[in-house]
């Protein structure tokens, strides 16, 4: 069987790096593994956290004056300068996840000039996110749209040590307070690692052979226009495998640095496509 393959960054690393590498890559590629879905139990809790979230992100959007985490009245001065405000919200508390890890992480930026519209707009147009998320987004898709619904599809491709294609599947739903207030909630409801992607040998792996990158992956837009510009806010929830005991610090920094330098990813290339 074709395993990821590796990309390996050209600097020099010292021996307890080479051998942390070696250990998390024997992990993250042993073919021996049996990774299969992530417990149902694992699962309830996943979809109760997200139950959670989704309460509060309601809650929030039926407000002008607390549409965006309260936290932001603290860094305005950070997001007029242009900076991204990043924030790890994973609970400290136990949660019941065998076998798997929950990332929750927000994201928000400032956009001069920019408008709600404009976001909105950009956000529906999936035939140009190969372009505006490259080299992360592949290719994208938009299968249905009824209304303020949506149904896409997308090819991502991650690197980071080694190098992961994925194809995902998305519901998608818009809403909006008024014309300077708006959301978007998107669920994932098929993710599969892909084998040798681009070649003729690709293929979807199944649920035993896959690696568990990621088995779940929600993302939550909040916009608000205001002050001469947008401030656009972002917040990811995923699932993936845990890491077993004694590899945490091996393979442990690798896994949780994914998802916060995706979001980072995702959303300075909005920000970008938004200035233009």
């Amino acid at each position: 069987m074709n395993r990821p393959r590796i990309s390996i960054p050209q600097t020099l690393l010292s021996a307890p790096a080479i051998c942390c590498l070696l250990l998390g890559l024997a992990y993250l590629l042993s073919p021996v593994r049996v990774v299969a879905e992530p417990a149902p139990a694992a699962v309830a809790a996943f979809n109760s956290y997200i139950g959670a979230v989704e309460s509060r992100l309601a809650q929030q959007h039926r407000s002008q004056t607390g549409f965006l985490a309260s936290a932001l009245s603290q860094a305005d001065l950070r997001l007029r300068r242009g900076e991204l405000v990043v924030e790890k919200l994973t609970p400290f508390t136990a949660f019941d996840l065998p076998g798997a890890m929950l990332h929750h992480w927000r994201g928000t930026a400032f956009v001069p000039g920019a408008s709600a519209a404009d976001f909105e707009r950009f956000m529906r147009d999936f035939n140009a996110y190969p372009v505006h998320f490259s080299p992360q987004v592949v290719q994208a898709k938009l299968l249905s749209e009824q209304g303020d619904h949506l149904q896409a599809t997308m090819r991502v491709r991650q690197r980071h040590v080694i190098t992961v294609v994925m194809d995902m599947d998305y519901d998608i739903d818009f809403g909006r307070l008024d014309a300077q207030h708006g959301y978007s909630i998107s669920r994932s409801s098929r993710i599969a690692e892909i084998e040798a992607a681009g070649t003729s040998s690709e293929r979807a792996l199944n649920s035993s052979q896959e690696h568990g990158f990621l088995w779940r992956q929600n993302t939550y837009w909040s916009y608000e226009e205001r002050d001469g510009g947008l401030t656009i806010q972002i917040e990811s929830v995923s699932l993936t495998r845990a890491i077993p005991t004694g590899l945490g610090w091996a393979v442990g920094p690798f896994v949780e640095s994914v998802p916060r330098e995706s979001l980072e990813f995702s959303l300075h290339a909005v920000c970008n496509a938004l200035r233009k």
